[in-house]
């Protein structure tokens, strides 16, 4: 099967004021992907994922979403592609003075001429496809922290985005709720065709999800690696992403 890039990143640079996280990168995410950001500490990870979502500036190069040139699009074009695409924060950030139902209705109000009554029943139908049906009065301090990231990504998945991105998603959750998000990814990867970016450097997600990725390397301030994460274990290219697919496992 022919993969088709729906993201392309062309010699990319990273960074704030005269500081570069990451210089000159170039690759291709493909429709479908479940595509896993990773690498250590510092290296960028979340400010790469900034400038894809133009949350950050680029220090130089190009991203391309469905052959349109993001990088160089004007504030409004911008938004008008971001239309297409669902942001998943570390937090799940959601409104805590509004109810479950009011944040995911948000998007739907901002961007889409639909009746108050069809926007509640899109509402409970996107609760419902992240395992939160019955939820919609409850505010999101009267919920735990997995439930709060699945009623961020109801809300990412509000407008039928074609792709979601995700900033280190498991964060702060217990080994349990992080394999039930997980699981739900990967379902609606699979159900939806909903192309996938993580920035993630949780060993365990990263092995159970990912279909393909980049490894950054600070040291370099480059691409260390790229492929199939599993692939990657089995062939690591250099010690430095051997030392980071191996961490934790007993000597």
């Amino acid at each position: 099967m022919t993969k088709i890039p729906i993201i392309t990143a062309k010699n990319l640079s990273v960074g704030y004021d005269d500081f570069l996280l990451m210089k000159n990168i170039s690759f291709e995410i493909n429709k479908g992907d479940i595509f896993i950001i990773m690498g250590g500490s510092g290296c960028g990870k979340s400010s790469l994922l900034k400038v894809m979502t133009g949350l950050v500036p680029a220090k130089g190069g190009h991203v391309y979403i469905e052959g349109k040139n993001f990088t160089n699009a004007t504030i409004s074009e911008q938004n008008e592609i971001m239309k297409k695409c669902g942001i998943l924060y570390q937090s799940g950030a959601l409104f805590s003075s509004m109810t479950l139902a009011e944040n995911i209705a948000l998007p739907l109000q901002q961007y889409t001429d639909y009746s108050a009554q069809t926007i509640k029943e899109l509402v409970s139908l996107k609760l419902a496809l992240v395992g939160l049906k019955g939820f919609e009065d409850f505010y999101p301090s009267e919920i735990s922290g997995g439930m709060k990231k699945r009623a961020g990504l109801a809300r990412a998945l509000a407008l039928d985005p074609e792709i979601v991105y995700f900033d280190e998603p498991s964060a702060g959750l217990d080994p349990v709720s992080s394999k039930l998000l997980d699981d739900l990814i990967l379902d609606i990867n699979q159900s939806l065709g909903t192309t996938i970016v993580i920035v993630t450097h949780e060993l365990s997600s990263i092995f159970a999800i990912g279909n393909n990725s980049i490894f950054l390397d600070g040291a370099t301030k480059s691409i260390g690696a790229r492929g199939n994460p599993k692939d990657l274990l089995k062939n690591p290219p250099s010690e430095a992403v051997k030392q980071f697919l191996t961490r934790g496992e007993s000597k």
